[in-house]
């Protein structure tokens, strides 16, 4: 199992990612309504006194410090949903008790990925005959400042296991309680297309 100080840090180069989310449902703004925390509260507070969905669109918002949701960014919504909107049976750096946000390094990875999760969810309902899906393509920027590079590993590696997360788990947990910001790897889904980060 690879602990976390074994990885190497990554030098902080600006990158471009991609994602995909299902967009069935308009998304919700309200992160993008404001400037800084405290705004943020308010509104939310005002906003919630007449608005019974609010609860159910923004997630447990209490699961993100307010001095870490990056307020005052064009899209800061989609860069806090996944970290209020938390999937209880967890995910590949996840055990379910915190979000993550995946993106990947080009939009043949994120289809992938997509098309994997969501075929692997449908295919456990029973009868279902139809279904229309939409989803929304998003472009991000960001640095790899202080995130921590696992593509150096082989994708032999244990975290990569395509269906235990055991050692993944362990390793979101570690990333989770320390100061890093997140990691790099690659994608098991698409190999030989790109990295996920």
């Amino acid at each position: 199992m690879v602990m976390l100080s074994q990885l190497p840090d990554l030098p902080g180069e600006q990158l471009q990612a991609y994602r995909l989310i299902n967009s069935k449902f308009p998304p919700v703004a309200l992160f993008d309504d404001v400037a800084n925390g405290d705004e943020f509260y308010a509104l939310y507070q005002i906003q919630a006194l007449t608005s019974s969905r609010l609860l159910n669109e923004n997630g447990a918002i209490e699961l993100i410090p307010r001095d870490q949701i990056p307020f005052g960014i064009p899209g800061c919504s989609y860069a806090a949903a996944p970290f209020t909107h938390v999937k209880p049976d967890g995910s590949r750096f996840s055990d379910g008790s915190f979000g993550v946000l995946y993106v990947a390094d080009n939009t043949e990875t994120a289809l992938t990925e997509v098309a994997y999760h969501q075929n692997k969810y449908w295919s456990q309902v029973e009868n279902l005959s139809y279904e229309r899906f939409v989803f929304r393509g998003l472009t991000c920027r960001f640095s790899d400042e202080w995130m921590r590079d696992t593509s150096v590993l082989p994708m032999t590696d244990s975290i990569y296991h395509a269906a235990d997360y055991t050692h993944s788990h362990q390793l979101g947990k570690a990333v989770k309680g320390s100061a890093c910001p997140g990691l790099t790897y690659g994608s098991v889904r698409s190999e030989g297309i790109g990295a996920g980060r």
